[in-house]
């Protein structure tokens, strides 16, 4: 085979990528950008270098329906061969859709995932799948159909090394579950974010850079979205200042400034209790600490508290129930309820609107990050923006506005318009 520097065919950004992938570093890479960021060209070379590198190596790459494949993920990988120089290897076929690699047999498989049946019936002949990559992932449904898929390819082989590739344009809003998926901390997962800027020129032409400047021109939030691959938003979520990372315990040992709070729940709604700290010079709240549980009676919930240690700052609950208050207080636990009054809750959301920056570590607070991050107003049935704040899916944030009932007292809210969310 001819040997081809790879600087030449896997932009600079990628690099990087690709030295973790030849390391083994990471199951999963997710890589997200905008237009002719040539993320999608990436994977296809390191299929194929895959594939020739590990004799017993093959691939499965997946697209949500089978008339999205022949002419992506299938010409994609076609193309990367010939970039390669080694299309004299190769067997390409349309009818199954596979490519073999002729020396060995190993297969690249191209199956949609529209159905079940279409993805247990993969013949390899010999080997195992050490690659899958689902293109334009955030096309299903969700990731639990993506994980039942790689489920049911990647058991029973051994223990084997395998590397799953998510490549996808991200959807505007955030509420999308890609957009969270990612945001979501995983050691077994890269994730990369690559635009056409990050792209020798030459490489995409001058009719397409000059199609991305002139949107740029004419409709700056499309370009961003669009070419830049950014989260432009619906212009419907209630939280722009979310940030979500894993917050050490050597940052906890430094928080001076403890909140918790308590949304009190039963059968249906989950009982919430948020342990956070609260830096009010730089207007930034770090929530590194929940209980979010349903079915918990009081005296289960003190033990919790107690278990956990957050019994040595006064816990300020929810006021609606102060039979739950005192059996707590009984058991020993410093707690108070919020004073609760007209305007209370648009009070608390806008004060966590002007936050500089909400840290959520989302390993310790899941559910914290889940609500924070999805959060967002209603439309009526005449397409017009509902008012009021909605009041569901929000048991933590509600927690959250009771713990800090002290910080706000004092605080100046700045008013939030509806201009603030696009309308």
């Amino acid at each position: 085979m001819n040997r081809m520097r790879l600087s030449n065919i896997i932009a600079k950004p990628f690099q990087r990528v690709h030295k973790s992938i030849k390391k083994e570093e990471h199951n999963q890479y997710w890589l997200k950008g905008g237009r002719g960021s040539t993320k999608s060209s990436f994977v296809g070379i390191e299929i194929v270098l895959g594939i020739i590198k590990d004799p017993n190596a093959n691939a499965v790459v997946f697209r949500r329906y089978q008339n999205e494949l022949r002419d992506t993920v299938y010409g994609q990988v076609e193309w990367a061969i010939n970039k390669l120089g080694v299309e004299s290897y190769f067997t390409c076929n349309v009818s199954p859709m596979q490519i073999v690699y002729k020396p060995t047999g190993q297969k690249i498989v191209f199956k949609a995932a529209d159905s079940p049946g279409k993805v247990k019936s993969i013949n390899l002949g010999k080997g195992y799948i050490k690659y899958g990559w689902f293109e334009e992932c955030d096309q299903f449904r969700n990731y639990a159909e993506i994980r039942n898929i790689m489920q049911s390819l990647l058991r029973g082989e051994g223990n084997h090394k395998r590397t799953v590739f998510f490549t996808y344009n991200p959807p505007k809003s955030s509420r999308s579950w890609v957009n969270q998926e990612v945001k979501l901390s995983r050691e077994d997962r890269y994730v990369h974010h690559s635009t056409y800027l990050d792209v020798p020129p030459e490489w995409l032409g001058e009719t397409f850079i000059a199609e991305a400047e002139h949107l740029k021109k004419v409709n700056e939030m499309a370009y961003r979205h669009e070419y830049l691959g950014e989260e432009t938003g619906t212009g419907l979520e209630v939280f722009n200042n979310v940030s979500i990372r894993a917050i050490s315990d050597a940052e906890i040992q430094t928080f001076d400034k403890i909140r918790t709070g308590l949304d009190w729940g039963y059968s249906v709604d989950p009982c919430s209790v948020s342990r956070m700290h609260y830096d009010s010079t730089r207007k930034r709240l770090y929530v590194f600490g929940e209980i979010y549980k349903i079915n918990l009676f009081n005296d289960k919930l003190a033990s919790m508290i107690q278990d956990k240690g957050w019994n040595n700052r006064v816990i300020i609950a929810d006021s609606a129930e102060p039979k739950s208050i005192a059996d707590l207080a009984r058991q020993g636990i410093k707690i108070r309820g919020a004073k609760k009054g007209p305007g209370s809750i648009e009070h608390g959301i806008k004060f966590l609107q002007g936050l500089e920056e909400i840290i959520i570590d989302d390993i310790r607070c899941p559910n914290a990050a889940r609500e924070f991050i999805n959060y967002s107003l209603d439309i009526d049935s005449r397409g017009m923006v509902k008012v009021n704040f909605p009041d569901r899916d929000n048991h933590y944030i509600d927690s959250v506005r009771y713990g800090l009932e002290d910080d706000m007292k004092d605080s100046k809210v700045k008013t939030i318009s509806k201009s603030s969310f696009g309308l």
